[in-house]
């Protein structure tokens, strides 16, 4: 199973940017997909999740600027950020939980992919 994340780059603040992630590879079903970021000399940490049934759930930093949706006939996760703020720059990271057979699952990662929001 594969995650390859696209859609980063360098914006002013207050402008808008999405990212993408799309999950390839041995699967049964994606159950869970979400993303997480980490700063310069932070900890990695949670931004939003989406269900297989596409609820959603946000950071509270994000909460109103951040939409998280997906597409499972793709079986790729979205995150439209709008309104950003140089206190979003991290490299983003994509992770979904994926069933590789009926039974059992598995977390796996994206290689990340870095937003730098300037002032």
């Amino acid at each position: 199973v594969q995650l390859q994340a696209s859609g980063g780059g360098l914006v002013q603040a207050g402008r808008s940017l999405t990212l993408s992630c799309a999950v390839s590879g041995n699967i049964f079903r994606v159950n869970t997909m979400g993303w997480y970021r980490q700063a310069p000399g932070k900890q990695r940490e949670f931004v939003a999740v989406t269900t297989s049934g596409g609820a959603p759930t946000y950071a509270e930093p994000v909460k109103g600027r951040f939409t998280i949706s997906r597409d499972n006939a793709k079986n790729t996760v979205y995150l439209r950020m709008n309104s950003l703020k140089p206190e979003d720059t991290a490299v983003y990271y994509c992770s979904a939980n994926v069933s590789p057979t009926p039974q059992g699952a598995e977390l796996y990662w994206g290689q990340g992919t870095q937003v730098t929001v300037s002032s």
